[in-house]
């Protein structure tokens, strides 16, 4: 099993949207090849930390797991969604998708800044500046660590 982190900004797909839902959900809309590469190596199964980004206070806010791995994203070639890509086709499609479903609830918000105070979570792309990609993978190692506040 490998373990993830995903970025949504909650007034846009929640966690509880996730948790509230009554069957997995299309986890779409990732335009950075480096987050799609890490999309397209996702397996059924698979667990990751679901964060809050883009609000007063990030973090993570609980635990999903990969219901489907990846398969073209169709929100790339619907014109009335935001992300549209005018350049995909049904016959090229440079991007993926991911269906997931709630896994379980964790303890309480682990936030952005508690994470960077963690000792082993130094090479966690998350807690470094400059990291801005919506998908990431998570070593087993920084799991561990985390798990211990879940």
């Amino acid at each position: 099993m490998n373990y993830w982190l995903m970025k949504s900004e909650p007034d846009e797909f929640s966690f509880l949207d996730l948790q509230n839902a009554a069957k997995p959900c299309r986890w779409d809309g990732v335009r950075n090849y480096q987050a799609r590469n890490f999309l397209r190596n996702m397996a059924e199964g698979d667990l990751f930390l679901f964060y809050h980004s883009s609000c007063a206070e990030p973090g993570i806010a609980g635990i999903g797991e990969i219901a489907r791995s990846a398969y073209p994203d169709p929100s790339a070639l619907d014109p009335q969604s935001p992300y549209f890509a005018a350049k995909a086709s049904a016959e090229k499609n440079p991007w993926s998708a991911v269906d997931v479903r709630f896994a379980r609830n964790i303890k309480r918000l682990l936030p952005l800044s508690e994470l960077r105070a963690l000792n082993g979570l130094d090479d966690f792309p998350l807690v470094q500046k400059g990291s801005r990609l919506s998908v990431m993978p998570v070593t087993d190692e920084q799991w561990q660590v985390l798990s211990a506040l879940f």
